[in-house]
């Protein structure tokens, strides 16, 4: 059962982020009343992707935490470590580290990680 959990929340993930993409966020971006911060709309454009394609990597952290329910501690400790990382690099990269909340997920991942005992 947690197997077909986990690839539902999979095929959501893959799913949600690639017709986001296409369907809204390209759509949303070619419209000319998204906000100018930080002197362009480019911080607006970077948050919102960075924001909509971060729900995927959850869903795709939760479905590893399905998989692995059956190991141990450490290895949920791994997976909380890894979907912040991935977090904050996306964050970082699509604001240029404008988005402030890729130091927060960054100190997430590393204290998660130093936890676990650095496996």
């Amino acid at each position: 059962m947690l197997l077909i959990a986990s690839a539902i929340l999979i095929l959501c993930g893959v799913t949600h982020s690639y017709l986001g993409e296409r369907y809204i966020l390209m759509r949303l971006f070619r419209s000319h009343s998204i906000p100018h911060l930080f002197g362009s709309d480019e911080f607006t454009k970077g948050t919102l992707r960075f924001c909509w394609h971060i729900t995927s990597i959850a869903w795709f952290g939760f479905a590893a935490l399905l998989i692995g329910s059956e190991f141990t501690y450490l290895f949920m400790l791994n997976v909380v470590s890894l979907v912040f990382l991935l977090s904050a690099l996306f964050s970082a990269y699509f604001t240029k580290g404008k988005h402030l909340s890729w130091v927060a997920f960054l100190v997430v991942s590393v204290l998660t990680f130093l936890a676990s005992g650095g496996v």
